[in-house]
């Protein structure tokens, strides 16, 4: 890419809004992006190796009870809300009737379940920003994963917003009722983080 289209295109970036037609176009540079409400924002530098370590038992322990009725994907893969809402959420599964949102470009619609891993500087945007866009879309469950405090906080959608419907620790089991093939113990994911990162 010539100097001048990179310019071209840094200059659409700080047009607002920004949609994920401008985003789509713009020059690789190692970076991860979301789009919330039509702002470009920059994604924390790569992820932990205690993130790493959860986020791949996680999606394990769902791929083995849960994958004959949904598919299930890890970032980066770009979750579009809408044009000028654009997520990565770290874990998330569509039922296998509604793969119709899959699209080339990514997820085109909303997820049944979205899952986040807390990073040290990811907390505020998990807990709360990321919250309010999953609520307003109409995301029927959010997982919040602390790796630190080895726990989970399940929200589920209700009259347009979320609810804490329960935390999950130590030997607690996971179910869902939105998501009644989701059983597995909470302490199972933490299990693969190193012992020299505790």
């Amino acid at each position: 890419m010539t100097d001048k289209k990179r310019k071209d295109a840094a200059e659409r970036v700080k047009e607002q809004p920004v949609t994920y037609e401008v985003y789509a176009a713009m020059p690789e540079d190692g970076q991860r992006y979301e789009i919330v409400d039509g702002v470009l924002e920059m994604l924390s530098p790569g992820p932990s190796t205690s993130h790493q370590a959860v986020g791949g038992e996680l999606e394990y322990v769902l791929k083995q009870s849960c994958k004959s009725d949904y598919v299930i994907y890890d970032a980066p893969l770009d979750v579009i809300l809408s044009e000028t809402d654009v997520r990565q959420p770290d874990i998330i599964m569509i039922h296998r009737s509604r793969l119709h949102i899959l699209t080339p470009r990514g997820v085109e619609g909303v997820p049944d379940l979205v899952v986040e891993i807390v990073s040290p500087g990811s907390r505020k945007r998990d807990k709360v920003d990321k919250l309010k866009t999953y609520a307003k879309y109409g995301v029927a469950e959010y997982w919040i994963v602390d790796p630190d405090a080895r726990t989970m906080e399940q929200f589920v959608l209700r009259d347009g917003s979320f609810e804490l419907h329960n935390l999950f620790e130590g030997d607690d089991p996971v179910t869902s009722d939105k998501l009644p093939c989701v059983r597995f113990i909470i302490s199972d994911i933490f299990k693969e983080i190193p012992d020299f990162l505790e």
